[in-house]
């Protein structure tokens, strides 16, 4: 079996880990400005994966961004709404700037249990409905019986379709690969499986599906972040971090930007590697920054 750990010399210390995110914590008072609250707004994936979504909600939850932007015509937009991948024209249709993107969930979110052609079609039609931005969900049933190879051969398939169905219509679209950090459970495996995502063409790793018992914690955040950079020191190429699955308070928010910063540093803290995936922080950060209760989404 590959020993993609070796292959970057990193070793998860989950020790020096819990101090490192200790003294983190005890400093978030010190991070939390109104500059800080706005950038974590500018980097959140709002989303809407309900099981009873509709167009016409969609289509209103959409709209809430633009009476957001009469609103607060000072802040910033989200990076993107997150939909399930049939509502990617509805978001396109109603958002209010093509800098708000298009995400969706795809490649048969959340268990990614399904066949591969079922997959890649999912991938392509969402991208020909307008996604510009594609989360598929590492295949699990194939990672933690051992088979890398077959979790490989699905996330390079899913990659491939996306650029060639965007290609075809002279865009590119990115791809986050989630690797559900909360059902890896060690520190070992979500390296393995953070080094396997980036090697297939992922342009973010994120954590979670926000469907599983646990979803993002700090400390699967600052493996990951940690796998990121020693990525980026062998290949050269950045990669995009994603936190999602309960975070909803402002503080939450601003420990995953401080694990970012002070792992990865400034050069990741804009829209285009940082994320977070969310339904509940948007009135929380505004709340933060206005010292009120505010109630937009």
């Amino acid at each position: 079996m590959e020993n993609l750990l070796d292959r970057y010399g990193y070793v998860p210390d989950i020790e020096k880990i819990g101090r490192n995110l200790d003294v983190l914590a005890s400093n978030l008072d010190s991070v939390v400005t109104p500059q800080v609250l706005k950038t974590c707004f500018s980097l959140m994936d709002l989303t809407t994966l309900r099981s009873n979504d509709t167009i016409p909600y969609v289509a209103k939850f959409t709209d809430k961004v633009t009476a957001y932007r009469s609103a607060y015509p000072d802040y910033p937009l989200p990076a993107s709404i997150c939909v399930y991948p049939n509502f990617a024209a509805t978001v396109k249709e109603h958002r209010c700037s093509p800098e708000l993107h298009v995400t969706v969930v795809s490649g048969c979110f959340p268990a990614s249990q399904s066949f591969l052609e079922v997959k890649m079609k999912e991938c392509e039609l969402a991208v020909r409905d307008g996604a510009d931005e594609v989360d598929i969900v590492l295949a699990l049933n194939a990672f933690l019986a051992g088979d890398l190879e077959s979790a490989r051969r699905e996330v390079r398939a899913m990659r491939e379709c996306i650029d060639r169905t965007a290609a075809e219509l002279g865009r590119k679209v990115v791809l986050k690969v989630i690797i559900e950090t909360g059902l890896l459970v060690t520190p070992e495996k979500i390296a393995e499986a953070s080094f396997l995502a980036m090697e297939e063409g992922a342009d973010f790793i994120k954590t979670s599906t926000g469907k599983v018992e646990v979803n993002a914690t700090p400390t699967a955040a600052y493996v990951m972040c940690e796998c990121i950079r020693a990525f980026y020191a062998k290949t050269g190429r950045r990669v995009g971090f994603k936190a999602a699955g309960g975070i909803s308070s402002a503080m939450d928010a601003v420990c995953y930007y401080s694990i970012v910063k002070n792992i990865l540093g400034e050069a990741w803290l804009d829209r285009n590697y940082f994320r977070f995936g969310v339904s509940r922080l948007a009135n929380n950060l505004l709340s933060a920054i206005e010292q009120k209760t505010v109630s937009v989404f």
